[in-house]
């Protein structure tokens, strides 16, 4: 498992991160990790998964995998394959990639077998509490009007993390719960934290901030 409280950066489709750009941020969470002892993953462009898993000690996570096994499907990723390329387990359900709880479920199932962990995002409490009785690995609360506004979730909404907190802990206490959107500095990690998220997921704070590893020290200082 991993070590918390942890900070996951997602990449997503920035041109900011695409080949030798995702590679330094990579390299950069691999750095200020050493250096200050926080755990921080990464979720890589899938393209560069892979590539990226290879070359940096941190956790790596798939952006997103499909419900399938390996088969005849084309443009398709599986579990399988994300866990041959070097992935310690994937995001699902983002805002920006959401999907049906049936696929999340067997996911979800797949992935026990398979010693992979799920992140799943939600976007309101209702949803986190039926992702909550699938028992992924973690929980995302992300609400999307918030998702790069730079105004963190733990501050413009500090309820939806606490009540989330309180939903998920008591269907399954051993579910991680994350704080996503918005978050940009270590006091927005750090207010989190106080609220009961064990850790934290974001992107362009760090994407497309003009010093990466400044600013991933800055998250870290919490």
């Amino acid at each position: 498992m991993l070590k918390l409280p942890i900070i996951i950066l997602n990449v997503k489709a920035y041109a900011e991160s695409i080949g030798e750009k995702g590679l330094a941020l990579a390299k950069a969470c691999k750095e200020v990790s050493k250096d200050t002892g926080v755990e921080i993953a990464i979720a890589p462009q899938q393209v560069d998964l892979a590539w990226i898993a290879k070359q940096v000690e941190i956790p790596c996570f798939s952006q997103h995998v499909d419900a399938i096994s390996p088969g005849s499907y084309t443009g398709f990723v599986s579990l399988e394959a994300i866990k041959s390329a070097g992935a310690v387990g994937t995001l699902l359900n983002h805002s920006e990639h959401p999907m049906k709880i049936i696929e999340i479920d067997k996911i979800i199932q797949r992935s026990n077998e398979l010693d992979l962990l799920v992140v799943a995002c939600t976007n309101n409490l209702s949803v986190t509490k039926a992702i909550a009785e699938l028992s992924p690995y973690a929980i995302a609360v992300e609400p999307p009007e918030l998702i790069g506004s730079g105004i963190p979730v733990s501050k413009a909404d500090p309820e939806i993390v606490s009540n989330s907190v309180k939903a998920v802990k008591k269907i399954d206490n051993n579910i991680v719960v994350l704080c996503g959107a918005g978050i940009s500095t270590g006091d927005d990690v750090r207010a989190a934290i106080e609220l009961g998220a064990e850790g934290v997921l974001l992107a362009s704070g760090v994407v497309k901030a003009k010093d990466p590893k400044k600013a991933l020290l800055d998250l870290a200082s919490f």
